[in-house]
């Protein structure tokens, strides 16, 4: 999976450049933009509704939720998982497994709280303002898919 980004073509220019170089700053340039834009959707809606009526301050546990899912995901290297590259501390490559499993649960747990606020909140009881819930929910898709395009765009060669 990790791969993903190996056969894309950027058109046929006679610029020779070589994406395989330049891979993981593309990758973390595009997770940072997708994590930023996540964030600026959420600080627009708050900025814009700023009543607890039209939107709940605790719906931005979500958004933080996810935000901690993102560093927990990244913060283990493919090789830890793998057990290649990680084998002392206190639990090891089993350690490394448990911490990514257990991001990997935040970072989908917050993407559905989000679309349960969404119809929860804001859809079904047919309230007259919707943006905050979508932005709720734009807000924790962006971070979970800038945290995969983080993990899975990069590639751990070129760090050798």
């Amino acid at each position: 999976m990790s791969g993903f980004l190996d056969g894309i073509r950027c058109g046929d220019c006679e610029c020779n450049v070589d994406w395989g170089e330049r891979r993981n700053t593309i990758a973390s340039i595009a997770a940072g933009v997708l994590f930023f834009t996540g964030w600026w959707i959420i600080i627009d809606a708050a900025v814009k509704y700023p009543a607890e009526g039209e939107f709940h301050h605790a719906y931005h546990t979500c958004g933080v939720i996810a935000t901690v899912a993102f560093l927990m995901i990244n913060a283990v290297s493919n090789g830890q998982v793998r057990g290649d590259s990680y084998s002392e501390g206190c639990l090891g490559q089993t350690g490394a497994r448990v911490w990514l499993f257990i991001g990997f649960m935040l970072a989908f747990g917050s993407l559905i709280a989000s679309m349960w606020i969404l119809f929860g909140g804001f859809v079904v009881p047919q309230k007259p303002v919707v943006y905050p819930g979508i932005a709720i929910f734009f807000q924790n898709a962006f971070i979970f898919f800038g945290g995969l395009v983080f993990k899975f765009g990069r590639t751990e060669d070129l760090w050798q």
